[in-house]
């Protein structure tokens, strides 16, 4: 895979527009022949945050998994259009998925540490990528635990379990797995849904800290939270088949999420963001 800082970006349309991440056209994504999502065109910004909303079953998190390709381990599933990022295409027979995912991290919607050490839990990605020298290895786990801001808790008890933290500080701790291997991106599908809203706010502060060195797009339900965090907004919503019951998702609206809770292009974003459905 081409290092993306080999690759030499044209100037954006925009001049106060940052330079384009990824550059997604007329994506579409079945499962077993069934459409679940159609027709989505968006540009992702480098060093920002991106959220996906819009009513559960309207293919935010299946589009999330495009960018990373993770709908590859998903029997059936097929991605059609084009999904670039910095201007490669993600889904060229010659690129390694591996290799897409050190690149483009992900958190899920549930916390998901390990059984092992929270140094181990950190660690893991760097030895994996052949990183054996402990010096080394402990100087990866600080920087991604302090870029996770989770350091001043869990500094002491490193090896102990990261099962025993709190579920806000799992979470943390995951962003920090995240970071471990460098990454340029960072998918994230509901981080907060699981947490509290103490640890809900710890992780959009975060969000808004690390933005400055990563670019993050973000699936949630929270419209509040989509229009705290968030400098651009995907609306999502479902199309009824006209001759079944069967939805599938597409792209409504994209743009400066200031806009979007404001003045909406479209009637049904606006109908969304107000609490008049879904």
């Amino acid at each position: 895979m081409a290092d993306p800082a080999e690759l030499h970006e044209g100037p954006p349309a925009d001049p106060t527009a940052p330079p384009t991440v990824f550059e997604v056209n007329d994506l579409s994504v079945l499962y077993s022949g069934f459409r679940a999502v159609k027709d989505v065109d968006i540009k992702i910004g480098k060093n920002e945050i991106t959220a996906f909303i819009g009513p559960s079953g309207c293919g935010k998190t299946t589009v999330l998994r495009c960018f990373n390709r993770m709908n590859d381990l998903i029997e059936g599933a097929v991605v059609e259009g084009e999904l670039k990022y910095h201007g490669i295409d993600l889904y060229d027979k010659e690129i390694n998925p591996v290799e897409v995912r050190r690149r483009i991290g992900m958190v899920f919607q549930k916390p998901n540490p390990f059984p092992k050490s929270i140094f181990d839990n950190v660690a893991y990605g760097p030895k994996l990528a052949g990183i054996k020298k402990k010096s080394e290895l402990d100087e990866i786990v600080e920087k991604a635990l302090r870029g996770a801001a989770i350091w001043d808790e869990v500094k002491d008890r490193l090896h102990k379990s990261g099962l025993g933290l709190s579920g806000g500080q799992q979470q943390r701790l995951c962003i920090a797995r995240a970071l471990a291997v460098n990454p340029e991106v960072i998918l994230m599908d509901e981080p907060c849904s699981a947490l509290d809203p103490i640890a809900t706010g710890r992780i959009e502060d975060l969000m808004e800290e690390i933005k400055q060195d990563y670019t993050i797009i973000i699936v949630t339900h929270n419209m509040q939270q989509a229009a705290r965090v968030s400098d651009r907004c995907a609306f999502f919503t479902t199309e009824v088949s006209e001759t079944s019951d069967i939805r599938t998702g597409l792209l409504v609206e994209f743009d400066a999420t200031e806009k979007m809770f404001s003045n909406p292009s479209d009637v049904r974003t606006e109908n969304y963001v107000t609490g008049r459905f879904g």
